[in-house]
């Protein structure tokens, strides 16, 4: 089995986000980015997959020279190769555009994306590329086995979880729960040494359209300040909760 991991370059969740150019622009200065949680959940799935089946893992991810240091790690966590579409993402039509040449150049059987990257929260590629492969497709999965073509998949809906029956080619969009975040792998020495040797393709990207573009950002309100009442002064604090807060 030929497994593809989708791989996205975010910025670290306690890093400091600013925006530049008018606030049209994410600031990247100082920023220690990742992989995308989703993505690595993922991974750990795919690294499984490989161990227990003999699969083989192809990671990929469409960027600059920067997000390499991104994939390298994915090798050290255990894929066997990575290629990187060297493209900046300028939308999620564009990068699912450049993923599915590479899904049908590969011939890859399973593909597995996060459901949504933790950067712009789109959620568009895994559904866009389940469009432009005519492969079937699972999102928000939670749980997936293989059997030669025959895939059982889980994934979770409003108010509780679906349990599917589908087959190879598939694209999963994939998130916590397809494997536990006390499953998920932190590269060792020799892993790390590894992924020195390991193929890193870069491959240029094919022409397509962006169809959306980021105009502006802006950062939520920052919170108000903190009332603290003592235990001798709960007539002070009903009336706060009722003439200011309004919320009895």
């Amino acid at each position: 089995m030929k497994i593809l991991v989708c791989i996205s370059h975010v910025p670290d969740t306690t890093s400091k986000i600013n925006f530049i150019n008018g606030d049209s622009e994410f600031d990247t200065n100082g920023v220690q980015f990742v992989i995308n949680p989703n993505d690595e959940f993922g991974l750990t799935r795919a690294i499984w997959f490989q161990e227990q089946q003999g699969a083989n893992v192809t990671v990929v991810n469409v960027g600059g020279p920067e997000t390499e240091a991104t994939l390298r790690k994915a090798l050290a966590i255990g894929a066997n190769e990575a290629i990187r579409v060297n493209a900046q993402p300028t939308d999620g039509f564009f990068v699912a555009t450049q993923l599915a040449k590479i899904i049908a150049d590969g011939g890859y059987d399973l593909v597995i994306a996060g459901k949504e990257s933790l950067d712009y929260n789109g959620g568009m590629v895994p559904g866009m590329l389940a469009a432009l492969t005519g492969a079937n497709f699972v999102n928000s999965c939670i749980a997936i086995t293989v059997d030669g073509t025959s895939v059982k998949a889980t994934r979770e809906i409003d108010g509780g979880k679906e349990t599917l029956s589908t087959s190879l080619p598939l694209i999963v969009g994939g998130q916590k729960g397809i494997v536990e975040e006390k499953d998920l792998r932190i590269p060792n020495m020799r892993g790390i040494m590894t992924a020195r040797t390991k193929a890193l393709t870069i491959v240029e990207p094919v022409s397509t359209s962006t169809e959306t573009k980021s105009v502006k950002f802006e950062k939520p309100a920052p919170k108000s300040a903190v009332k603290l009442f003592t235990v001798d002064n709960l007539d002070e604090l009903v009336n706060v909760l009722h003439n200011e807060a309004k919320v009895i």
